[in-house]
């Protein structure tokens, strides 16, 4: 049977208020600098969409490609993920405490932050624009199934979606589904296949090469 759950206990505090006057002094300061001829805008937004897209989801892709290759520390990160994570060196502020859930053939997992952008940086980098967009944070939790359909992923009616709503205390990291014809890969390989969207639930890991 189709349908999903809204896992909300929000807890939103002064985090976030400092959160917002920081993007504020770093508008403020972008547009001085650019002003001032400093910053090109242009470059700025290709350092800031690596860093979202290429740089910041590696350590995630890191993470899971070590738990689909060594079960034990699978175990490990989906009893207590933080310490797991830790283990591969990747910590920080906005990753004190991360909950790692698991996507299977029945269950799809995606994660949302309903009020504002609580977001794993340790392990997926900056929050992409649309996962801060209203939009998003709403629709997610409404109509999750239309959500994957504008991200292109269509699950079978029978798949159960599960929404995690991201707080100030707690931030999840979606494992998903490891693709078939996957089997004998290295972790470096198996890394390659772990997209950032795949990671907050609202894609699916790539194919390898040659795979449908």
């Amino acid at each position: 049977m189709s349908g999903h759950d809204h896992h909300h206990h929000h807890d939103h505090d002064h985090e976030h208020s400092e959160l917002s006057e920081t993007e504020l002094r770093v508008r403020a300061l972008e547009s001085i600098l650019t002003e001032k001829g400093y910053v090109d805008p242009a470059a700025l937004d290709e350092l800031i969409q690596t860093y979202e897209t290429k740089v910041g989801p590696r350590n995630g892709a890191q993470v899971i490609a070590r738990a689909w290759s060594d079960p034990a520390y699978r175990a490990r990160l989906l009893a207590d993920a933080t310490p797991a994570i830790l283990e591969l060196g990747y910590a920080g502020r906005q990753g004190e405490h991360i909950v790692a859930v698991e996507n299977t053939p029945d269950l799809h997992n995606m994660v949302v932050c309903t009020l504002c952008s609580c977001y794993p940086w340790p392990v997926l980098g900056l929050p992409p624009v649309w996962y801060k967009a209203a939009p998003y944070r709403s629709r997610a939790v409404k109509d999750p199934r239309g959500v994957l359909k504008d991200f292109d992923v269509t699950l079978p009616e029978a798949t159960k979606i599960k929404v995690w709503d991201s707080t100030a205390e707690i931030r999840y990291l979606v494992v998903p589904l490891r693709p078939a014809g996957s089997e004998g890969m290295s972790e470096e390989q198996l890394a390659e296949l772990v997209t950032r969207d795949s990671m907050i639930g609202t894609g699916l890991a790539r194919p390898p090469a040659g795979v449908a």
